[in-house]
Order: structure tokens, then C-alpha cells, then sequence
């Protein structure tokens, strides 16, 4: 596709001109020669990139569009959103495998050649910045367009994790995703090897190791049910597990031999990949493993935790700060593991631990080494009834905050708290009647869309990110995996998504393309009639008095769902204020939770005799 080709959406003619997606829809309403759309729908209308870019430079909103950006959108345009990762890692790979063959096959299977502007286009870019400059690009700018669909661990989280591994011969990552922690060892380890469930990850993940000239083998497959190193015996191993998955192999791997700890419970794979890590390192070898904060108290994993123990396999607990992992926004911990027997090397001799080291505090805390802020705790004092694990428990009680921050913290508080009400729309009495209709009016009349996904569908196993009905009531990116199939229901920007049984009644209006999992409608309004944030913010009170209710779950019916009959100018007023309505509902929530933790604080203070009533 040749740069006259290429089509960008509203969310990349804002990125072109450094300014918000209200912004090009304000354009669209109030220049008459701003570019029409060319494809996609109503609700996501796509244009001419050269159309696009010809209107920026004559209103003086852009000088000259970049290279790789008009590369980028040539690539955008190739694929769909759900075989834009194939494509992105196909033109990584071509791009370190110069030898192959430049009619380039999609990887998506369908037979089509990739077209030959596209691959020049590509090769001069690389040409022009440099290989592993270019492979990097492609990597941030996908990373970028599907933010909320992919979950990577942070940089920082990761470097110390190599950091605390050490040097090694050989690194194993069970589950590499795009090599995040295979870079990060890079500096200390000779020989890199990675295995990712995805075929497309996996390819990315190794061109951009490739480009760094790194000893680096990645091969695809599920570590668990297809190991691709059964014979590994690795110096070291990073991981970083997915939590909570019950669909891990719990039924096909009940006999496995790497259980050496015990047969992990169907609720906990992370116990599962923390024993497939020690059974991939030689005898005295290094792992850690990002761990949710659950897996050091769960009942279910007690005896493999006590067996770590005993053996003196577990050597260290670090508990870091909230959002350290990448699918929760719970503190993590990291589990540094040895694996017990005769060592290779003399500095590894085989003396079984007395204690295990406990550790708390930001990453920053642990770039001088973790004894320097952790405690020694007596493996016996640990093998209680509980064999709890989480480092705050065994570790000295915090000192209470000084005053000055206690101030500082009042002061941030009540920022927050006086900027409140400037987050809520003004509003007025309203004085006339408002002629109401119903969705399902609406839907035969052809003004709107609605679908509901499948009511069973797996959400934990498979190679597609899915939006939960959880995710939609928490307003996060998607947490469960799937596969795409016949009847898999897909959501774009624009369209409004509502769970069918929920606690909480929510409809969100989203930004980008995800594949939806059960219990969901989807609702697809025409943009020119229906304003998306006017439809979603009625929906939000009237399907929940539309809804069947049962114990305080709501059963959602959204036909008889009912929105006033408005002009679109209107709808857009309301819509706005609905937006700012959520705003303030999102700043209540950050008051209260600042508020506790202040309050939390005081009390602790007064409690400990570190504080005392000023009056």
C-alpha cells in the first residue's frame, strides 16, 4: 500500500498534530474542508492519510510528517487490528533476515504477498536509522496502538530481576513475551533462550534480541504442555507468569516429574512455572519469578511453600510497590529460588539456608542488594500453620511518617478534594418534557446495532487478550485470554459495551478495537444520529431500572433500556458532561483512597507513640 493508499483513523490524525481526539472531532464539525471519510463506519471513519496530511499543512498544523510515520501507517493499513501483530513481526523478522525472500508471504496464512512498496518502504527506513533502531520502532508504535491489550512488565521491575539473577552462562525465560527480561539479562548472561505461547510475540521478541547480536534462541509453544528445553539446564531463569490462570494444564500434567514440590493446585499456575523454572536450571542455579502478592498465603500452595522451604530452595521474598506487575494493580513480590544439589561452580557449594531473606520497599530500595534493607527470618519461624511468606508480616513495623509529610500529604489531599467540584458539569433545572425511546426502537429503526457475545466462553487459556465483563466495570484494558473462532464478537472505537449480568451496571465507551469474552453486549450507534457518551451515560441508570434483579445482580436487558429522542448537538452536551461526570467519579475514588491511607497513617502514629494531639 503506497502512501496515497494509507488511511488513518481520528486517534492518528491527533497523534499527527500533537493534540487530543476531541480535537479532530471539533475540526471535523467546524472546517467544511476538513478531509471526508474514505472507509471504515460511522462510528470509526477512516481517511486519506495524503488527504489528511495535505489539510494539516495548509491550516499550519504540521511542517512535514515523518518518515516513519508515514511508514508506520503503510503498515497500520496492511492488516486488521487482530493480524497487526503477525504482520509487525514478519517485517521484523524480514528486516534481520536479510537473505529472505523479499516476496514476503502474509503470516496471517491467507496467501497474499505483502505489497513490494511496503518492504521497500520498510528496508529504507532501516536503511536510513539503522536495523535495531527500526525493529525497536515497529515494536513501541504496535506496544502504542494496543496499550490496553498488552501487558508489559515495567523496565525497572525488570532490570532488577537480572540484576538479582546475576551472571549466568545461559538464561531461560519460559515465557518471554517480546524479550523483556531476556534484554534485561543480556548484560550478564553469555546464551539467551526463551519460549512464548505467541506465535507473533515470539517472532518479535526474537528480532529484537537478533538485532542486539545476542546469542539468543526463541522457539513458540506453552512451556507447561510443550516444552521447547526439555533438556535445558540453564545457569539461570527469569519469569514473570500470568496470575490466577486456571486453564494451565492442571488435568494433562498431574504426574508430571518437574512437581518435585508437589502437584501445583488448579488455582495456582504460578506455583506450577516456579517449579518448571527449577527443573530447567542445574543444580545449584538462580530463579525468580514475579509472584502475586496471593501466592505467599494461599491455603492451596501451603505444602509446595513448605517444601521450598524445607529444602532451602526459597532464598529470598521482596514484596515491591502496587503496580510492579503487569496484570495487577496488587503489590507483587519477587521469589528468588535456588535449586538445591551438587553445584557446577565452588561458589554455589550446596549448604542447605537456615533462613530466608525478607524484603519490602520500592525497586529503587535494591540496586545496592537486597540485604542491605531485608531481615534474615529463621525457616522454622516461617513453617508455622500458615507458612505465610508475605514480607511485610516477618519485617519490622514502618515508623510512622514524619509530620512533614503528614502535612504534605494533607496538602495533596486537599487539592484533590477542593478541585472536586470543579469536575462536575453544571447543570440546570430542566423545564420540559423529554420524549423517550428505547434501544430496541432505536435498533429497528437502524440507528443502532446490538450483539451480545457468546454466555460461555474460555477466558483463561488462549493467544487473544479478551475484554471481561470485570474489565468493563473497572474500566481496565482486558485481562482474559481466547481464541478468535466463528463467533467471536469484536468491539471498535465508538462502540459501547455493557455486561449482561453484573453488580454494578457500567457501560463503557471504548477507544480501540478488543475482542470481547461472555456476558456482553455491544452496542454500535451511527455517529451522525447517536452520540456514543450520550447513549452510554443514559444507559448506565436506565438499563439498570430495566434490569432483572436477583440478591443485587443485575440481569441487563438493554432493548428496553430507555434515551431521550435529541438533536445530535444536544446528545453532544450530554455526552460531555457524562465524560465529566466520570471524572469526578474517578477523583472520588483517588479522594478516598488518599484519604484513607492519611487516616491510616495518623492512626498508626497516635497507636505507636510516635505522634501526639497537637491541641
Amino acid at each position: 500500500m503506497t502512501h496515497d493508499d494509507a488511511r488513518v483513523a481520528a486517534g492518528d490524525i491527533a497523534r499527527l498534530a500533537g493534540v487530543g481526539r476531541a480535537a479532530v472531532s471539533n475540526w471535523r464539525r467546524r472546517f467544511q474542508d476538513f478531509p471526508e471519510p474514505v472507509a471504515g463506519t460511522s462510528s470509526n471513519p477512516l481517511f486519506s492519510l495524503a488527504e489528511v496530511e495535505a489539510w494539516l499543512r495548509d491550516q499550519g498544523k504540521l511542517e512535514e510528517l515523518p518518515e516513519d510515520e508515514r511508514v508506520w501507517q503503510q503498515l497500520r493499513n496492511a492488516a486488521d487490528d487482530l493480524q497487526l501483530a503477525p504482520l509487525v513481526s514478519a517485517m521484523a523478522a524480514f528486516l534481520v533476515r536479510p537473505d529472505r525472500d523479499r516476496a514476503l508471504k502474509r503470516p496471517d496464512g491467507a496467501g497474499a504477498d505483502v505489497p513490494a512498496a511496503l518492504l521497500e518502504a520498510l528496508t529504507g527506513l532501516a536503511a536510513a536509522r539503522g536495523t535495531g533502531d527500526t525493529v525497536e520502532f515497529l515494536f513501541r508504535r504496535y506496544i502504542e496502538t494496543h496499550s490496553r491489550r498488552v501487558q508489559l512488565v515495567s523496565d525497572d521491575v525488570a532490570a532488577l530481576m537480572a540484576r538479582l539473577l546475576g551472571p549466568c552462562d545461559a538464561v531461560l525465560d519460559p515465557l518471554c513475551g517480546f524479550g523483556t527480561l531476556l534484554l534485561a539479562a543480556q548484560p550478564y548472561a553469555k546464551r539467551l533462550l526463551g519460549q512464548e505461547r505467541d506465535a507473533a510475540t515470539a517472532r518479535l521478541a526474537a528480532a529484537r534480541l537478533a538485532v542486539r547480536e545476542t546469542d539468543a534462541e526463541t522457539r513458540c509453544g506453552d512451556a507447561l504442555l510443550a516444552d521447547a528445553f526439555p533438556d535445558c539446564e540453564a545457569d539461570g531463569a527469569l519469569c514473570v507468569p500470568p496470575f490466577n490462570e486456571r486453564g494451565w494444564g492442571y488435568e494433562e500434567l498431574t504426574t508430571d516429574p518437574r512437581w518435585q514440590y508437589g502437584l501445583p493446585p488448579r488455582g495456582e499456575s504460578e506455583l506450577a512455572w516456579v517449579q518448571h523454572c527449577l527443573a530447567r536450571v542445574r543444580p545449584g542455579g538462580r530463579v525468580v519469578v514475579l509472584m502475586p502478592p496471593a501466592a505467599a498465603n494461599r491455603r492451596s500452595g501451603r505444602r509446595i511453600r513448605s517444601q521450598l522451604l524445607r529444602t532451602g530452595t526459597l532464598q529470598a521474598v521482596i514484596g515491591l510497590p502496587a503496580g510492579s506487575a503487569p496484570q495487577s494493580s496488587l503489590p507483587p513480590h519477587l521469589w528468588l529460588l535456588r535449586r538445591p544439589g551438587l553445584p557446577r561452580r565452588p561458589e554455589d557449594r550446596d549448604v542447605v539456608p537456615t533462613h530466608v531473606l525478607m524484603a519490602d520497599g520500592p525497586v529503587e530500595a535494591f540496586r545496592e542488594g537486597v540485604e542491605a534493607v531485608g531481615r534474615a527470618v529463621p525457616i522454622m519461624e516461617l513453617l508455622d500453620d500458615e507458612v505465610d511468606l508475605t514480607p511485610s508480616r516477618h519485617l519490622p513495623k514502618a515508623t510512622a511518617v514524619r509530620v512533614e509529610d503528614l502535612d504534605k500529604a494533607r496538602d495533596d489531599l486537599h487539592e484533590v478534594a477542593s478541585a472536586l467540584t470543579g469536575l462536575l458539569p453544571a447543570v440546570r433545572r430542566q423545564t420540559r418534557d423529554l420524549t423517550m425511546t428505547t434501544l430496541g426502537e432505536l435498533a429497528r429503526a437502524g440507528a443502532v446495532q446490538l450483539e451480545q457475545t457468546p454466555m460461555r466462553m474460555a477466558t483463561e487459556s488462549g493467544d487473544v487478550p479478551l475484554l471481561t465483563a470485570k474489565d468493563v466495570v473497572l474500566g481496565r484494558g482486558p485481562t482474559g485470554r481466547g481464541r478468535v473462532g466463528q463467533e467471536t464478537v469484536t468491539a471498535g472505537p465508538g462502540d459501547i459495551v455493557i455486561p449482561a449480568v453484573t453488580h454494578d451496571v457500567m457501560a463503557r465507551v471504548m477507544t480501540e478495537e478488543v475482542v470481547l469474552g461472555p456476558h456482553l453486549f455491544v452496542i454500535r450507534v451511527d455517529q451522525e444520529v447517536l452520540d456514543p457518551l450520550f447513549v452510554a451515560g443514559f444507559l448506565r441508570l436506565s438499563a439498570e431500572r430495566a434490569a432483572v434483579t436477583s440478591s443485587g445482580t443485575y440481569r441487563v436487558d438493554v432493548r428496553r433500556a430507555k434515551l431521550p429522542r435529541l438533536p445530535i448537538t444536544e446528545q453532544r452536551r450530554y455526552g460531555e458532561a457524562f465524560r465529566r461526570l466520570d471524572a469526578f467519579e474517578s477523583a472520588v475514588r483517588q479522594t478516598a483512597q488518599m484519604g484513607g491511607l492519611l487516616a491510616r497513617q495518623v492512626l498508626q502514629g497516635l497507636t505507636d507513640g510516635e505522634l501526639e494531639p497537637a491541641g
